[in-house]
């Protein structure tokens, strides 16, 4: 016999009434928080709740009782499927005060430091078409809308490229146009897809793990190069040089195309070898006359005009006279390092992934900066206590690590370096304001400087000084 499903609560008439982490927004029904994607304060919804914990709820809006007299229309066909830009239908400037005010809680709540006044936030000029890399992905099972599924219309053709949906790692939405980078990213995927149709091409599938087509990443520059990566699963070489060759020849302005053959379980490239098909293997980044070399496995800010207003706060936390030995933790391709390197003495560089650590000898070489030195491997394992006293104590560190902050050795070793200012840059304010209170012994916070890298999400970038007790 069929178990019975389960019917979901319905509570009528909710009003939003604040902004939560990951892009969700929060109501109160009786004493119990529930958050709620695509909402915003001000809202007034039917509610459905479809999980439930001791202290909070998670739930869907099923209709609008009442519009909140901030909301904007979204300007993305695909908002509200699509997991990306969930804060289109917030006035910019609004975003811009809730992130504010995401930072200055995650450092008071967490951090439990004492602070100084925060000035505002450093807001984007672009807000559409920001930036400069997407990755979308092949999927044999698209994901159907609710509207498409109660159209009545039979779908028998199943391929989408596009962007996962939220929480199912094998469904992808087919994505028709996307704001978030130059619009010739759509132009490719939407070639491609046709293409790939036309000739039969077969899309991976995510659970069973099979298929031609696996991903496809496209890279801008503001110098104006572009490069894409074609990511393969099954190795066929005849129709990999015939799409190849089609995608050549209808985008000429592409200046680095490449290819990958990625039969892992997983997406990553960090470890597959990269395929020349046309062009160079890298673009260039440009940045107060400096040249940065961006490789198909490079990590680069990838809001290129909101990077240099970061660097630049950095570099002016950092006080630097030309005298200073500087340590750049999670240098990456060496892009901290050598914007600042002209102002320091000497600057020693620190990234795990080995090829990023070549870019970043060549861009200290392609900019002629003679006073860097980069050391591939993991922060925890290079950053000891040994190679501190082989290359001498920092009187500045600056670090960029990833979301999940650093780690516990890595902030031991930062406290036994003992330098005179400590600039920390920031993905994720609540790891940043962990990683504060555990240097608050030794360093006091003197600046904070929070900057706004991805309009319509969110997403905040913090710059923080702290200076030596």
């Amino acid at each position: 016999m069929a178990k019975n499903k389960k019917t979901l609560p319905l509570v009528e008439n909710v009003e939003v009434v604040d902004i939560a982490a990951e892009g969700k927004a929060i109501a109160k029904v009786n004493d119990l928080v529930v958050f709620i994607p695509y909402v915003i304060p001000g809202d007034v919804v039917d509610l459905q709740i479809y999980r439930k914990k001791n202290k909070y709820a998670e739930g869907r809006p099923m209709r609008f009782v009442k519009y909140s007299s901030l909301r904007t229309d979204a300007f993305c066909e695909h908002f509200g499927v699509c997991g990306g830009c969930k804060w289109q239908i917030l006035p910019y400037a609004e975003q811009l005060r809730y992130k504010q005010k995401q930072v200055v809680d995650n450092l008071q709540r967490i951090g439990k430091v004492e602070l100084p006044e925060i000035p505002p936030i450093l807001g984007s000029e672009k807000t559409e078409f920001y930036r400069n890399k997407l990755e979308f992905t092949f999927s044999n099972k698209r994901w159907l809308t609710l509207e498409q599924i109660n159209s009545g219309e039979s779908f028998d053709n199943m391929n989408g490229v596009g962007f996962h949906i939220p929480g199912m790692f094998d469904k992808v939405l087919d994505i028709d146009k996307c704001w978030l980078q130059d619009d010739v990213s759509n132009q490719i995927r939407n070639f491609v897809r046709s293409f790939c149709a036309k000739e039969g091409y077969s899309f991976f599938d995510l659970r069973n793990r099979g298929g031609l087509m696996r991903t496809l990443i496209v890279r801008t520059s503001s110098t104006g190069e572009l490069m894409l990566i074609v990511v393969f699963y099954d190795d066929e070489e005849d129709k990999r040089k015939l799409l190849m060759d089609a995608i050549a020849t209808e985008f000429p302005q592409i200046t680095s195309l490449l290819y990958i053959v990625n039969q892992k379980a997983n997406d990553t490239i960090s470890d597959q070898e990269v395929v020349v098909w046309k062009g160079n293997d890298y673009i260039f980044e440009e940045m107060e006359g400096l040249k940065f070399k961006i490789g198909s496995k490079s990590f680069y800010q990838t809001n290129s005009e909101q990077a240099y207003n970061l660097y630049k706060i950095a570099r002016d936390f950092a006080g630097l006279t030309g005298d200073e030995l500087v340590y750049d933790l999670y240098t990456g391709t060496g892009t901290i390092a050598n914007f600042v390197a002209r102002q320091a003495k000497k600057v020693v560089g620190i990234e795990y992934v080995e090829d990023a650590i070549v870019d970043a000898k060549d861009n200290s070489k392609y900019n002629g900066i003679d006073n860097t030195l980069f050391y591939a491997g993991d922060m925890k394992d290079i950053l000891t206590q040994d190679f501190i006293n082989e290359h001498g104590k920092p009187d500045v560190i600056i670090t960029d690590p990833p979301r999940a902050g650093m780690h516990d050795d890595v902030i031991g070793a930062i406290l036994f370096a003992n330098p005179s200012r400590i600039v920390y840059v920031s993905c994720n304010p609540a790891t940043q304001a962990r990683d504060l209170s555990l240097l608050d012994a030794q360093y006091k916070v003197e600046k904070v400087q929070p900057v706004d890298m991805f309009p319509h999400t969110h997403h905040v970038e913090n710059v923080v000084l702290l200076v030596r007790r």
